[in-house]
């Protein structure tokens, strides 16, 4: 996801940096918008360094600058179309009165009227000025029109008053931004491990066993984890993805090297969710050496190691989700992995099937528990993340209010 954060000009401009770092924390992409009041207290450097993309700092690019949107000259209808939601943090009377009747007069204030994305709102103002009827009036009206209020705080200012009018704290105006994304924190406090890709298990130098995975349900997982305030230990088999910035990644490539990472892992953990596709058999002996075409050859095959077993062998209190790849009797094949790998619940999908689910941006699964069936219709990985996640925040629920005979 990605979202317009807009920076006005008031002292508290500063402790926007630090809502940069807290929603990259979470996997959310940031494009910071800057009024010319906001620059004089921080340069836009600091928001290009902590982003990493250009920060935007007036309506038209100056001569020789490309857009934001190489693609489009209209700079902000393609940001305002291209984001989940704005924030404005810190937002002064100024801003909030230009969105509340309606003023376009600088790149922030018109992509406010040309979104359509949820918008918060963090006011940070002098006592008086927050409590004149006109910045009330105008909060009101943004309230009416759906605009999200992050009320401020009370205490010392920095013009030297006491009262209310303080940014509010960074950890609240983030959480709001969450929950216009519809990305609550209901995994706060948790630990999840994750693992995703495949593994390469070595013939000879040259040549290795895999499969198609690309690691996406995985690493789709662990972002969707972070969004709902989990950590996210993501240990990783070869891929080409980039991890979510607020991982913990480990990279592994053969299944030895995974199981020995996840076992490491394990007892850190309080969910664990084995996405990877782990090579079932590896070379009975890799050659040292590139091995010859000579004709007809025989490649001896013994079994990895059964990760997925081991876990739920040694684990605690942990909850614990796996993945099944079939190609026939999916449902019949789940359950009994469900039940011999003593499993909370497990994901099964039909990988015969062209353009889901292996190297694919979308999948169709079926959430087995010891409860019920959850299918899951044709959908982006990302929605499976989340229908994933509802169930391990169903099941630590049922745990923790068992049913009483």
């Amino acid at each position: 996801m990605k979202i317009a954060l807009g920076v006005s000009g008031g002292i508290a401009a500063y402790k926007s940096a630090e809502i940069v770092r807290l929603l990259q924390d979470r996997g959310i992409r940031v494009q910071v918008i800057m009024t010319r009041a906001a620059q004089e207290f921080v340069r836009p450097l600091t928001f290009a360094a902590l982003s990493g993309d250009k920060v935007i700092t007036e309506m038209f690019p100056r001569d020789g600058e490309q857009p934001a949107n190489i693609d489009s000259a209209i700079e902000h209808i393609a940001v305002a179309q291209s984001i989940d939601a704005l924030l404005v943090a810190p937002a002064t009377a100024d801003v909030l009165a230009h969105f509340a009747q309606g003023f376009a007069s600088d790149f922030l204030t018109t992509l406010y009227l040309a979104t359509t994305a949820p918008v918060v709102v963090a006011p940070a103002m002098n006592v008086n000025m927050w409590n004149h009827p006109a910045t009330q009036a105008n909060l009101e009206i943004l309230r009416k029109r759906g605009v999200k209020i992050v009320e401020p705080g009370s205490g010392y200012l920095a013009c030297g008053m006491t009262g209310s009018g303080r940014l509010a704290e960074n950890e609240c105006i983030v959480a709001a931004v969450l929950e216009a994304l519809g990305a609550g924190q209901d995994l706060a406090g948790e630990t999840v491990l994750i693992t995703a890709g495949p593994t390469r298990e070595k013939i000879d130098p040259a040549r290795y066993l895999t499969n198609r995975s690309s690691g996406r349900m995985g690493y789709v997982m662990a972002e969707a984890a972070l969004r709902r305030g989990a950590r996210v230990l993501l240990v990783s088999g070869p891929t080409a993805l980039t991890p979510p910035g607020a991982a913990e990644l480990t990279r592994v490539e053969s299944a030895e090297q995974m199981r020995e990472a996840v076992l490491r892992l394990l007892p850190e953990s309080t969910i664990v969710i084995k996405a990877a596709a782990v090579s079932d058999y590896r070379a009975q002996s890799a050659s040292p050496q590139k091995i010859k075409r000579k004709g007809p050859m025989t490649l001896e095959l013994e079994p990895t190691a059964d990760i997925l077993k081991e876990i739920s062998s040694r684990k605690q209190l942990q909850i614990v989700i796996g993945f099944a790849a079939e190609t026939e009797n999916a449902l019949e094949n789940a359950r009994q992995k469900l039940a011999s790998k003593r499993l909370d619940a497990i994901v099964v999908n039909d990988v015969s099937r062209e353009g889901i689910g292996f190297d694919s941006e979308r999948n169709e699964v079926t959430i087995i528990t010891h409860d019920e069936v959850i299918d899951v219709p044709e959908t982006t990985k990302w929605e499976v993340a989340q229908r994933v996640l509802e169930q391990v925040v169903r099941i630590r629920e049922r745990r923790k209010s068992p049913v009483k005979a």
